[in-house]
């Protein structure tokens, strides 16, 4: 029996190490200027990677101090918790599917439209309200600011591989046919009817593509890129995960087996 506690509190402090993947991957999330605005995946990753935390610590304890009852929390909650996470994993990577860039002629940097990714990705831009908010997180960062102090040649910019983000908002999508003063500033649009963005850059400052759906696609494709990372983390700590709890759940069976025949054998002596 003392064996197989053992082997319980060894198994429950592996499970302990494999919260830190988790929690770490949704402080990364939380770090991101993007993802920082947005306020989707990070929590409910911290929040999954604590709860793991914690119902480690809880079999830890019952392991060490053998106590059945905290055992069996352990082995429950800690199901449960396997297949919230692996449920997440799977959510994660089937709204992060679709939605991809678009090469321009001339150009290094790809283009975004809003259309090309998952419906529950886009609802969490288009409305209004919710968008507004997004927007001025956005335009308080240096993301375009950036770009203006690293090109100061037309030839430069268009050569340059710039993220989705910055492609959708700090410039206007190139099929409006901007002519090019500095990567913030454009003049004497040529195509204006070619896209309903063309309409909306400004050269304001403050302002830029910020209102555009190009701007919209360019922050989804920016959370694709880093939600795919984070759903790796999750899905190599989710196999670790597995594996630890049948391993443990094969412990808890041998330690209730040699309790029996350790009861059985001072009943016959």
């Amino acid at each position: 029996m003392a064996l197989s506690n053992n082997v319980i509190g060894a198994i429950n402090f592996v499970a302990m190490l494999l919260s830190v993947p988790i929690i770490g991957a949704g402080i990364w999330l939380a770090t991101e200027p993007d993802n920082s605005c947005v306020k989707i995946l990070q929590w409910p990753v911290i929040i999954l990677g604590v709860l793991i935390l914690v119902v480690a610590l809880a079999g830890f304890v019952g392991a060490f101090w053998r106590i059945p009852w905290l055992l069996i929390f352990y082995l429950v909650a800690m199901l449960v918790l396997i297949i919230l996470l692996a449920c997440l994993v799977v959510f994660v990577y089937m709204v992060t599917m679709r939605g991809s860039g678009h090469l321009e002629p001339s150009r290094a940097y790809l283009e975004y439209h809003l259309d090309d990714y998952s419906g529950w990705l886009r609802r969490r831009v288009q409305s209004s309200y919710k968008w507004e908010r997004i927007r001025n997180c956005l335009s308080s960062t240096t993301m375009c600011a950036e770009l203006s102090q690293s090109y100061r040649m037309a030839q430069d910019f268009f050569n340059a591989h710039i993220t989705p983000l910055q492609s959708g908002c700090c410039k206007p999508p190139t099929q409006c046919g901007y002519t090019f003063v500095n990567p913030t500033y454009w003049i004497s649009p040529i195509n204006t009817a070619a896209d309903m963005d063309c309409l909306q850059w400004s050269n304001e400052q403050t302002q830029l593509c910020y209102n555009c759906d190009s701007c919209k696609a360019g922050l989804l494709a920016n959370l694709k890129k880093e939600w795919r990372r984070a759903d790796i983390v999750l899905l190599i700590t989710l196999v670790a995960l597995i594996s630890v709890y049948l391993i443990g759940c094969c412990a808890f069976r041998n330690a209730k087996t040699e309790d029996l025949f350790r009861k059985y054998k001072q009943g016959y002596t």
